[in-house]
């Protein structure tokens, strides 16, 4: 078994205009204040990282490597969410996210597509050159719009779905194995890759390709009422990546999972900081030091109540707390006793 490493944090959600907030080496100076040891860079940000520049540049690389050291932390992963959204898209989402995108490819869904798939390309040599193992992203949604059918869905529509999502992913695919890094989808609402089922009908549709891994993000799995404790024991190979994130659902006689088109503080289902969820974390670390996850554990940041800064401040003690240094014996090694195979027989009754 093998001790998770972190705690580590996502910086996507605290990165801002003011320090100390506004650069790479202020943020992880703050980081590392608060007691982490790792951070998740997201590569959409250039108050981080220059992603191309990083697939281009192994000197650049070192540079980016070198800021986060000094600070006394550690890279755990890139993150291409935003690019890899923009990797599928239907037409009804292309004014909401043709923001993740740069100016000149807006308005424009092939050339914005095409930009996207660069990008994870770009990312896939840019986490070799960072010696990452790893890389997080979001599938893209062409089906989402039909998740709750009605009219209902047309004979063949989800296959021809995730054909044509497959389709666009296996270049990017190959290029991550040819780089050796793991694409790992965070299943999450609102992309096609959004629970157990989808995520094998996409596996199937890529021909069980080795590099389509999994981001373990247990608040997106319990807000949708799934066991989030049993999809560790059918997916635990695949999982890869760990977003330490809480949740809680409380359905009322009005509203339930889908949430009544209310703000994130009136949802039935809302994220919360560290501890003040319902997700039972303890058992989560006890099942993937159990299946020897060797990976990250990554705070990602958010709540409908609480400061950022606070659920900072919180989230390293708590990971901390949470990390298990698996043992290298066993508690009753005490009681033990050499034996060999005509002890064992013996033990057994044979050949008396």
């Amino acid at each position: 078994m093998t001790t998770i490493k972190g705690p580590g944090i996502f910086l996507a959600q605290f990165l801002g205009d003011q320090a100390p907030f506004n650069s790479l080496d202020s943020i992880c100076k703050w980081a590392a204040s608060l007691g982490y040891t790792g951070v998740q860079i997201p590569s959409w940000d250039s108050r981080c990282i220059d992603l191309q520049r990083a697939a281009e540049s192994k000197t650049y690389a070192d540079e980016i490597k070198g800021i986060v050291k000094a600070a006394g932390l550690e890279i755990t992963e890139l993150s291409t969410h935003l690019q890899g959204q923009l990797v599928a898209v239907h037409p009804a989402y292309n004014e909401l996210f043709d923001s993740f995108a740069p100016e000149a490819v807006r308005n424009n869904a092939r050339a914005r597509t095409e930009w996207a798939v660069q990008q994870l390309k770009y990312a896939a040599k840019a986490s070799q050159n960072l010696g990452l193992n790893a890389h997080a992203t979001f599938s893209g949604a062409l089906l989402w719009h039909t998740v709750y059918p009605w009219p209902q869905r047309p004979a063949g529509l989800v296959e021809t779905g995730f054909t044509e999502l497959a389709k666009r992913w296996l270049p990017i695919l190959q290029v991550f194995d040819e780089h050796g890094v793991d694409l790992c989808y965070e299943i999450h609402p609102g992309e096609d890759l959004h629970d157990g089922v989808s995520y094998e009908m996409f596996l199937e549709k890529v021909n069980e390709h080795s590099r389509v891994c999994l981001l373990y993000d247990p608040s997106h799995l319990a807000l949708q009422c799934i066991d989030y404790l049993g999809y560790i024991d059918h997916y635990h190979e695949r999982i890869k990546m760990f977003h330490v994130k809480d949740a809680e659902f409380n359905p009322t006689a009005k509203q339930g999972v889908y949430g009544g088109y209310q703000g994130w503080v009136n949802r039935a289902g809302r994220f919360r900081s560290l501890g003040d969820g319902q997700v039972d974390f303890k058992s989560i670390f006890s099942k993937l030091a159990a299946y020897d996850y060797k990976g990250w554990a990554v705070m990602e940041w958010e709540c409908a109540l609480k400061h950022p800064e606070a659920g900072a401040a919180e989230g390293a003690p708590f990971i901390k707390q949470n990390i298990i240094r698996v043992t290298d014996k066993a508690f009753d090694d005490f009681a033990g006793r050499g034996a060999d195979e005509n002890f064992n027989r013996r033990i057994l009754g044979i050949d008396q």
